[in-house]
């Protein structure tokens, strides 16, 4: 029965141990994570030209001010619809160092073909 006990007692500390490992790692994560707002409005994201660090997790968070945009990065490999008034987060983590165009994908109306941006990514 004691030796019950004392096991029960070892594999509760270890499995609170792992616990607060593992929720330490999470709130390291979360404060290295770069959040971008976006909005996007008929022809223009703003802002329009982002910079990112290789390794580094990015959330981008649009907002559409008017209609459904996408936006398109094929060179990184994300992509999204934007629906209006609605945030609509895409997260990544950038891998290759470069400046990226992205677009909209959704035609919005004479002026889309301009509606474009660049991520660069550095070290």
């Amino acid at each position: 029965m004691r030796a019950e006990r004392a096991k029960f007692i070892v594999v509760s500390v270890a499995v609170a141990a792992c616990i607060m490992m593992i929720m330490n790692a999470l709130a390291i994560a979360a404060d290295t994570e770069q959040v971008i707002q976006i909005t996007a409005k008929r022809f223009v994201y703003s802002p329009k030209d982002i910079t990112v660090k290789k390794g580094i997790p990015v959330v981008l968070e649009f907002t559409s001010l008017d209609r459904l945009h996408g936006f398109n990065c094929p060179g990184l490999k994300i992509r999204t619809d934007i629906p209006p008034q609605k945030v609509t987060k895409l997260r990544f983590v950038p891998q290759q160092v470069g400046t990226f165009p992205f677009h909209c994908d959704n035609f919005c109306g004479s002026g889309h073909e301009g509606m474009t941006g660049t991520i660069t990514v550095t070290e």
